[in-house]
Order: C-alpha cells, then sequence, then structure tokens
C-alpha cells in the first residue's frame, strides 16, 4: 500500500480539487480614504459583475477566494473588516452587500498589494491544486495588476475579466488591462462571455481533459 502524502488534505479544512479558483481581490472595502469616491462609481459597476460571475463559478463548484488588505487593523480579521463595511455607514457599504462572503467561500488577508506578498495563497492554491486564477477586484493598476505579475511569476494561467475590475480612473484600468494581456498572457474576456465550463475541463498546462470531480 503506498504511502500517503503528508498533509494531504490540510487536515480536513480544504475539501476542494479544482484547476481554476476565482479571486475578488480588496471588494471588501470601506473606501474612506482620501481617492475613494473616484473608485465608488466604477467599483460598484464592477461589483455586480463580480456578482454574477461568482455566481456562475458556485454552480460549477469552483473555489471562491477573498483577498483583502486589513486597512491598516492589525488586530482584525476578516470577519471584522467585513462587519465594518456592512455596518459602519462606510463610503464601500454597497460593494460589501453585492459581495458578502459566505460561509464556503476562503479568505486571506494581505498586508501589500499583491495577494501573493506574505500571505497564505500560496499554500491554499497549492493543496487546491490550480492552474487558473480569474483575478477580478480593485484595483486594476495596482493591486489586481501586482497580483497577477506574482501570478504569472508562478506559472499560473490567467483571466481577468475586463469588467471585473476598476480603479480610479478608466484610462488606468485599460492601461492595465493592456498591460496584462501583452506581457502577462492574460485573457480579458469580459464575464458574461467567460466560458466558466471550459475552464473547469482543460488542464491550462497540457490542454488536456481533466478527471471529472
Amino acid at each position: 500500500m503506498g504511502k500517503k502524502k503528508q498533509n494531504e488534505d490540510l487536515h480536513g479544512n480544504v475539501p476542494d480539487r479544482f484547476p481554476v479558483a476565482l479571486l475578488i481581490i480588496d471588494m471588501i472595502n470601506d473606501l474612506e480614504f482620501p481617492e475613494g469616491q473616484l473608485f465608488l462609481k466604477p467599483s460598484l459597476k464592477a461589483a455586480k459583475q463580480i456578482a454574477g460571475l461568482k455566481k456562475r463559478a458556485q454552480a460549477l463548484q469552483i473555489p471562491i477566494i477573498y483577498v483583502n488588505d486589513n486597512f491598516g487593523r492589525w488586530r482584525s480579521d476578516f470577519t471584522e473588516v467585513v462587519e465594518h463595511c456592512l455596518n459602519d455607514g462606510v463610503r464601500g457599504q454597497p460593494l460589501a452587500e453585492l459581495l458578502h462572503p459566505e460561509a464556503e467561500d476562503y479568505f486571506v488577508l494581505k498586508p501589500k498589494h499583491s495577494a501573493f506578498f506574505a500571505t497564505t495563497l500560496d499554500t491554499l492554491l497549492e493543496y487546491l491544486q490550480v492552474e487558473r486564477l480569474i483575478l477580478t477586484g480593485i484595483s486594476s493598476d495596482v493591486c489586481v495588476l501586482f497580483s497577477a505579475k506574482d501570478a504569472y511569476m508562478r506559472d499560473l494561467a490567467l483571466s481577468i475579466p475586463a469588467d471585473c475590475i476598476a480603479s480610479d480612473a478608466p484610462e488606468h484600468t485599460k492601461m492595465a488591462l493592456t498591460y496584462m494581456e501583452r506581457v502577462l498572457g492574460a485573457d480579458t474576456t469580459p464575464s458574461d462571455k467567460l466560458d466558466l465550463s471550459a475552464l473547469c475541463q482543460i488542464d491550462v498546462r497540457t490542454d488536456e481533459k481533466v478527471p471529472a470531480l
């Protein structure tokens, strides 16, 4: 009898195995910073698209991972960040209402711009056996871009739906999308045209069908 890989199930806490994961970056956000008003309208527009994409992803059992700043609240956890955005009358409350995390969702708190820097995301993706990330969130030209670069360096394929990211200005989002598509090989197909079923069935590194889950 072969020896079982050590900690294969991450002590039972990560039951999913999936080639694709949906990342929602910094959308649980109070927007209470000087430029926050500039983010509100485009972020709300993106949030509506992300909410639809999340529902489709859930139907296919694609893991949903919230990656969020702690916004300097070093003694807080993600639950407290969510409660703050929902209940304290902050500018970003509509975003939290649209994208309220659910019990089966994963979350990672990050201290800096990239979803990977000094976080547990690498470990989570390894146990989920993820090969492609669908990146959504704010801001297009900072946290999403930095996360996309780090994912690319890890040989992860990228889908970044153009209607599911936002920044403080349309030109900043456009420049970020152009760069991520040209340099990082990201697929920027809008969310309503993104074929999630196809992404679930194809091993992005071998272009072969993966076994049904």
